[in-house]
């Protein structure tokens, strides 16, 4: 649990592999008790992507690592993780924190681009919006 939002952070992100955008938003939403090490009683529906907002917020903004010393978190990847907001210039991309730099970008949402997979983690989030 994050004190200063009270937003509630599934502690280890590593427990789904990287996804397309639409399928990170299901996935995150399908998350309940009983998967990825939760007991906390919490119902498909409780948990979500979180906002690009949020998602930032993690990093404190420190770069190079991401993440400060001692947070509470395992199995964070060394890559990019989707939030649920679309970027407004381009509403078919989506804002995303790469975890290694801390650095904020936007992905296209598409499954494929110049038939490429289009991935990034998902790190689900309860509470807030």
């Amino acid at each position: 649990t994050d004190n200063l939002t009270g937003l509630i952070w599934l502690k280890n992100p590593n427990c789904f592999e990287a996804k397309f955008w639409s399928d990170a938003l299901a996935a995150a939403n399908r998350l309940a008790s009983g998967s990825c090490g939760l007991s906390d009683g919490s119902h498909a529906g409780d948990w979500r992507l979180p906002n690009i907002t949020e998602l930032f917020s993690l990093t404190g903004n420190q770069y190079s690592p991401a993440l400060p010393a001692g947070h509470p978190f395992t199995g964070v990847q060394s890559s990019s993780y989707w939030s649920s907001t679309t970027y407004a210039g381009y509403t078919d991309h989506a804002w995303v924190v790469d975890m290694l730099f801390g650095d904020l970008g936007n992905v296209n949402k598409a499954d494929y681009v110049l038939n490429l997979p289009v991935y990034a983690y998902i790190w689900p989030v309860r509470g807030g919006q």
